[in-house]
């Protein structure tokens, strides 16, 4: 706990009912854990999750496993301070602790194993420290904004929320291009979208919509008919028109495949896929993603893994 936790017994308090909702594991330690140590913790935390994140460092070099553990660690644990303590004062108040450890990443103070970790991926791949940034900019704008008046809107918090990791992906790889940022964008943010209109039900749950109100209101859906799984004609034609904007965008950044290096681009597309993938389930379920969540079947998840791994040796006879 920082000093200025310790000065601020509001902010202690917070902390203490945060922490307390999630792994005792999360919790930022007194002592700073050997770099092997980090990297176990890391590798643990990456391989208990099985995620296309986690899926898709299968298919990388092992040299850049460690770095891709380590940032997925990063996201992760960021992601559940947002997500996973149901209550938006303590998960912003754990948010600040984790951006002030993040900041002692970059002084090279760090006491928490991910960012022991992280403060290597970071030297050795000179990553900046915004993209890490950005992604807590996302969590926080979570816990106080609940509704999105245009598509515009959704995009800028996807540029926070989601194209951070595709550019620490390539950070992490070697890359600096901004076209190839660019083009990264709209593949994360199409990822996050399908993963929006995949979960309309449980992001109400949550207190949330991501589909834009001015779309919602343009094709006649209203916030009752969510709330009451009321799927309608109406809906079934928002969700159409939603679906296929995603798609549009996947398509807008296969560029980014023929511009990388070949295994790399069997990672990035086994990301695509998969976003694709949840687009198709969305469509056979008629776009009824009110009554069940549309989810890839364990059949769709294996051949979208084989598919990776002969374009991966394809990839690699031709290196």
């Amino acid at each position: 706990m920082s000093v200025t936790a310790a000065a601020d017994p509001q902010r202690e308090a917070l902390l203490h009912a945060g922490w307390s909702k999630l792994p005792e594991t999360y919790r930022i330690p007194e002592r700073a854990p050997s770099l092997e140590q980090a990297h176990a913790y890391c590798r643990a935390l990456a391989e208990s999750h099985y995620e296309n994140f986690h899926v898709a460092t299968w298919f990388l070099p092992k040299r850049l496993r460690p770095h891709f553990q380590s940032i997925y660690a990063y996201c992760r644990i960021s992601d559940d301070l947002g997500d996973e303590v149901g209550d938006p004062a303590a998960s912003l108040a754990l948010l600040e602790a984790w951006s002030e450890e993040l900041d002692a990443c970059y002084r090279g103070e760090a006491r928490h194993p991910v960012f022991v970790a992280l403060a290597e991926t970071i030297r050795i791949c000179s990553i900046p420290k915004e993209p890490f940034a950005d992604l807590l900019a996302a969590f926080r704008q979570d816990q106080t904004v609940t509704r999105y008046a245009s598509m515009p809107q959704v995009l800028e918090y996807c540029r926070y929320s989601a194209n951070p990791v595709g550019r620490l992906v390539l950070y992490a790889c070697g890359y600096r291009d901004e076209a190839l940022f660019a083009l990264s964008d709209f593949t994360c943010s199409a990822l996050q979208l399908a993963n929006f209109w995949q979960d309309v039900v449980p992001d109400y749950g949550r207190g949330r919509i991501y589909l834009p109100l001015d779309d919602m209101e343009r094709f006649g859906v209203t916030e009752q008919q969510i709330a009451e799984r009321r799927f309608t004609p109406e809906f079934r034609a928002l969700m159409n028109y939603e679906v296929a904007l995603a798609d549009r965008m996947f398509v807008d950044g296969l560029p980014l495949l023929q511009r990388v290096d070949p295994e790399l681009a069997v990672d990035i597309s086994l990301f695509s896929a998969g976003g694709r993938e949840i687009l198709r389930a969305i469509v056979r379920q008629d776009y009824d993603v009110l009554r069940a969540r549309p989810v890839i079947s364990k059949r769709r998840k294996v051949a979208l893994l084989l598919r990776a791994f002969v374009s991966r040796l394809s990839a690699r006879s031709r290196t």
